[in-house]
């Protein structure tokens, strides 16, 4: 018997095909988490980011982890003591070819430590910061002395849950305003660093022209492509199971089409790096009302790398109190450090050192400057359903808090990548 006559004598007639596929798909979307776009384990951190509860210097790194970082690695470790936090690199979270110089890897552990030091000041403790305290050991990133004085919580700290890499196309029909820039460029006072802004025709053109040479240049590199997809977290069960990496909810995609790649099978990596080379073209350098570019004095030391991260940290927070989407654009970068890590050999875009060296200095003494760290400048945001960018997945607080032995500084995990520090007379809860 036929499936037509089968169907026929049956009375559901092709209908039944139609609902069977349906609820196919269906499960799929809920398989894949179409209809639970920022919930689970995975991003539970967000939801409970100012929670008081738990010894009084845990909200302070409750809202440090929510900072940016790049592809999403969360490359630190915390360890809480009595009236400090100590910051620590964690070496194995780094994205390889992409950031062969860890330029990008301490960036990021800056813009933890920003918002770090802000809660630490909406919870009532006066942050004193020393950069790399332990001689010899570049692991240890900051210690955090905290002293009690009156809480205060300024609009940078609550904008912490706000802020979000925003990937969509930007409403370039509304210019931002000169006064604008010269806002958030005051919000730079280290004396090794220079936001400088992009705003004429053609040093945008340059740039944008750059940026997309860049994203295919990494294409084509084997290694850079490889350590770019392998944070790739294509489907929920990776999401959730990983909780970190790039996922496909803040790629600045329509709702209808981002719902669709969660349905579809993932990406492969062909798939994956034409999807993100086309969406640099046509929306997030082709829509930008200007580019700035944050200049470091010695792109190649860890104390200004954390103080542009802090600084960038600063400038989107600061950007999110306005109604403004920021997003950082780092390929430039990305290609001059992996020409260096290979001593030349990739030889492409030695160009772009040059244009980076037309770039004004910090302090105007004609010291060569690094890229840091590039960012697409804020533009209005488009409007979106739900009034707010997808969230990222992020560990909790109780996976970056690690112990350290006081006479030999190693960890004291055993197998564990993560484990609790010690408070007094017992650990956390």
């Amino acid at each position: 018997m036929s499936r037509r006559e089968f169907l026929k004598r049956a009375g559901i007639g092709s209908g039944a095909v139609v609902v069977a596929a349906a609820v196919g798909t269906t499960w799929r979307a809920v398989d894949q988490g179409v209809f639970a776009t920022g919930e689970g384990a995975a991003y539970q951190a967000w939801a409970a980011w100012d929670a008081r509860t738990g010894p009084p210097l845990l909200p302070l790194v409750r809202a440090a982890v929510l900072a940016a970082n790049a592809h999403n690695t969360q490359p630190w470790f915390f360890a809480l003591g009595t009236n400090r936090i100590d910051l620590f690199v964690d070496p194995a979270r780094n994205i390889g070819a992409m950031d062969p110089l860890r330029r990008e890897m301490y960036i990021s552990l800056g813009c933890a430590l920003e918002n770090l030091t802000l809660a630490a000041w909406a919870n009532g403790f006066d942050p004193n910061v020393a950069l790399l305290p332990t001689a010899g050991d570049i692991t240890h990133v900051a210690r955090v002395s905290l002293a009690p004085v009156v809480a205060v919580a300024s609009p940078l700290y609550r904008a912490i849950p706000q802020r979000h890499t925003d990937r969509g196309a930007y409403d370039a029909a509304r210019p931002l305003a000169a006064a604008t820039l010269g806002g958030l460029a005051a919000l730079n006072t280290h004396p090794d660093l220079e936001l400088v802004w992009l705003t004429t025709p053609a040093a945008m053109g340059q740039f944008a022209a750059l940026t997309l040479q860049a994203t295919a240049a990494i294409i084509a590199d084997p290694e850079q492509a490889r350590d770019d997809f392998v944070w790739w977290r294509g489907d929920w069960q990776a999401i959730q199971a990983h909780k970190d990496g790039i996922t496909l909810d803040p790629a600045g995609l329509p709702a209808l089409t981002r719902a669709l790649g969660k349905i579809l099978p993932a990406q492969a990596l062909p798939a994956y790096d034409q999807a993100w080379l086309d969406g640099m073209r046509t929306r997030q350098v082709g829509t930008a009302a200007a580019f700035g570019l944050l200049v470091a004095r010695d792109g190649g030391d860890n104390v200004q790398r954390l103080a542009a991260g802090q600084l960038w940290q600063r400038l989107h927070l600061s950007a999110t109190t306005q109604g403004l989407a920021m997003q950082p654009l780092c390929q430039i970068a990305e290609r001059i450090d992996r020409e260096q890590a290979t001593g030349g050999r990739i030889g492409h875009h030695t160009r772009l050192r040059g244009y980076v060296a037309d770039t004004p200095q910090p302090g105007g003494d004609g010291v060569p400057h690094r890229l840091p760290h590039g960012g697409r400048t804020p533009q209005p945001a488009p409007p979106r359903r739900g009034g707010s960018t997808p969230l990222n997945s992020t560990y909790s607080v109780s996976e970056v808090l690690h112990s350290r032995s006081p006479a030999t500084g190693d960890h004291d995990c055993g197998a564990n990548r993560y484990c609790w520090e010690k408070l007094g007379g017992g650990g956390l809860s």
